[in-house]
């Protein structure tokens, strides 16, 4: 079974269990905590680790969480060990995260620009996007700075990518004059 399969399915038990007890946000707040956590390169090889025994893991997954994670999402894990499937954990995260915007009905949008964007200009494509039929009711948006765009923007959301970036469309005008 593909990783993407186990890590939805555990993600799915995850988030049912979370809207049976109403923890739903909670939990997602301990998601995220978790994912940050695992940007530490040590913990996420530990995690990874065919090595590390399951209980030494789960031992050091408790001092590192246990005073800052909802109960739920501790026993979840304690669950993910037991069946030899912590190694799944950075994954079953993303699907957890991904699975509460759908739940949620939030569509995230980046924005990278060259240079910062003004606040009218964000208010200005919020209100663009929020018209779409290809948006789901809520917004999320995350804005990033790229100076090596030159200028212009691209916009990613639903899995479309639209660009109008300065650096594309030379891009572009390169390949019309080398043809």
């Amino acid at each position: 079974m593909s990783v993407q399969r186990i890590a939805g399915r555990y993600a799915k038990s995850l988030l049912d269990l979370a809207k049976e007890r109403k923890e739903v946000d909670a939990v997602l707040q301990d998601m995220k905590y978790i994912k940050s956590a695992l940007k530490s390169r040590d913990l996420y090889l530990m995690i990874k680790s065919p090595i590390v025994n399951a209980d030494k893991k789960l031992s050091i997954f408790k001092k590192i969480f246990s005073d800052k994670i909802q109960k739920t999402t501790a026993a979840f894990f304690d669950i993910m060990t037991r069946k030899g499937r912590e190694s799944y954990l950075p994954e079953i995260v993303d699907a957890f995260i991904e699975q509460y915007k759908d739940y949620k009905q939030i569509s995230t949008v980046i924005i990278k620009t060259a240079v910062p964007l003004s606040d009218s200009a964000l208010a200005t494509i919020k209100e663009k996007l929020a018209s779409s039929p290809d948006i789901k009711k809520n917004l999320e948006f995350e804005v990033m700075v790229d100076p090596s765009l030159l200028g212009g923007f691209t916009l990613e959301f639903e899995g479309r990518q639209y660009d109008s970036s300065i650096a594309s469309k030379l891009k572009d005008l390169r390949k019309q004059f080398s043809h």
